[in-house]
């Protein structure tokens, strides 16, 4: 035999299982995609002035203002109606009628108001409207007389396996330039939403001097031109705490618990802060970031006692919203949604969630489908790796707030990463049947919305296959 031909078939077998290694190594510690797209005016957005047009108070002794809607019930009949007086109580009545009716019905609300420091808010009026009718556009007023006002919705149809629905997603909005710009692309989108899942920080008033509760008010007026006619499912975020305990504010959360109901005890929930609701195919589940969340707490209890009765052959898609991510890799807010991770991630996996959206990262992101699960303290398996039964996990807290956006990430990519990209924007989640959703991250960009990320996704407990990110199609 020829020695030659031995020590070089050797060679080459040597030199292939080399560049299988480096290759699989350079997978492991190399991630997606890094957008190299860069803004042309990266300084840090200023908040609109009080006297900005998408301000501006309806023209009319004590006309309703700051009006916006979410879901009222567990299954989508039913919608909280929310407004501001700012002269006297005025009317708590609701009026309403479905769009081709004569027929219009009427639902009594409450009122209250609240202090803060040295600030009273105005009359904050919630109604619940109950009874209405699956797919279905209702007109509803608000006020009386020369103030009252008049707005739309639409309801959802009746939970199935197969009802097409579309979500909006936006994050850590606040009220600057480039808030502005995200909502109005999200307006503008054909693809936008039929209602909007709000991953929390709304205001960013806690940035102002006594957390200025004026900008609670102004960014009422700002969401009310889409708020009002779609329902915005409500996440806390780390801005709405205002614990300012120096000054006599000793109540977490107070200003957004007062300004923004939720469904809570639809779905057996103690808290305001965490809850669920059900959306055509979807079953969503708001967790509570910044609420005890550890092992025996309320929320804790309420989660464990959720998640088995979700019907996925009734809605297949189960989403998962909260304010801090479980993974990042920008090294703003790094690793501080780990402890909920470890707690929550085994369940999310057990349980099949198709994915979490998440905010707190003023910056884009999207997850590859992974876990980090098997560590046991002795094993040392302590990575993340690719599991067909983990959600995806998407950072979309690029709404346009005063901070500004992140740019500092974790180098190189992590594998766990798809796509990260420093850009203020908005999300759509599109499900088109059991097995199939559409979701679209649309960057701001010169006055215009651009879709720089898509992925389709396949459902966990319907079709658990490999997702199709839309780039390589």
């Amino acid at each position: 035999m020829n020695l030659r031909w031995v020590f070089g078939n050797y060679a080459v077998h040597i030199l292939l299982i080399l560049c299988i290694i480096l290759l699989n190594a350079a997978d492991f510690c190399y991630g997606g995609k890094t957008s190299s797209f860069s803004r042309i005016n990266d300084d840090v957005s200023e908040d609109m002035p009080l006297n900005s047009d998408v301000f501006q108070v309806f023209p009319a002794y004590n006309a309703p203002q700051q009006v916006h809607i979410t879901q009222g019930d567990h299954i989508g009949k039913a919608v909280i109606v929310s407004w501001t007086t700012t002269d006297e109580p005025g009317s708590n009545t609701v009026t309403y009628w479905a769009e081709r009716s004569i027929k219009k019905k009427k639902a009594e609300g409450i009122v209250h108001t609240y202090k803060f420091v040295n600030y009273t808010s105005g009359y904050i009026h919630h109604c619940t409207i109950t009874g209405l009718e699956f797919d279905t556009k209702y007109y509803y007023e608000v006020g009386s007389g020369n103030s009252s006002r008049q707005f739309w919705f639409l309801t959802p149809p009746e939970s199935g396996p197969d009802v097409p629905y579309t979500f909006g997603l936006i994050g850590d909005l606040g009220q600057t330039y480039d808030s502005n710009r995200t909502l109005t692309h999200y307006e503008l989108n054909p693809t936008r939403g039929m209602a909007l899942l709000f991953v929390g920080d709304l205001s960013y008033a806690d940035r102002y001097p006594n957390h200025d509760n004026v900008r609670w008010d102004t960014w009422g007026r700002f969401v009310e031109r889409n708020a009002a006619y779609q329902p915005w499912i409500w996440s806390a975020g780390n801005h709405e705490i205002d614990f300012i305990p120096t000054l006599g504010e000793t109540v977490p959360f107070k200003p957004y618990t007062y300004r923004f109901p939720t469904p809570y005890q639809a779905s057996d929930s103690t808290s305001p802060y965490w809850y669920s609701i059900k959306r055509a195919s979807a079953y969503i589940i708001v967790m509570a970031s910044y609420s005890a969340f550890g092992k025996y707490t309320p929320q804790n209890k309420w989660l464990m006692d959720e998640l088995p009765k979700v019907n996925r052959t009734e809605t297949p898609w189960l989403i998962v919203v909260m304010h801090c991510p479980m993974y990042s890799s920008y090294l703003h807010h790094y690793m501080e949604g780990e402890t909920m991770r470890v707690l929550y991630e085994p369940y999310f996996v057990e349980y099949k969630v198709d994915v979490v959206f998440a905010g707190h990262i003023h910056a884009y992101e999207r997850s590859e489908r992974i876990s980090n699960i098997a560590y046991n303290i002795t094993n040392r398996l302590c990575a993340p790796t690719r599991d067909k039964s983990a959600p995806v996990y998407i950072t979309i807290g690029d709404g346009g707030n005063s901070e500004g956006l992140v740019y500092d990430m974790t180098q190189p990519q992590p594998d766990y990463s798809a796509y990260r990209e420093a850009s203020f924007g908005h999300g759509t989640f599109d499900i088109k049947n059991r097995t199939h959703a559409y979701f679209g991250w649309h960057r701001n960009q010169d006055g215009y919305a651009v879709e720089a990320d898509a992925l389709w996704l396949h459902n966990r407990y319907w079709n658990p296959i490999q997702d199709v990110s839309a780039a390589s199609m």
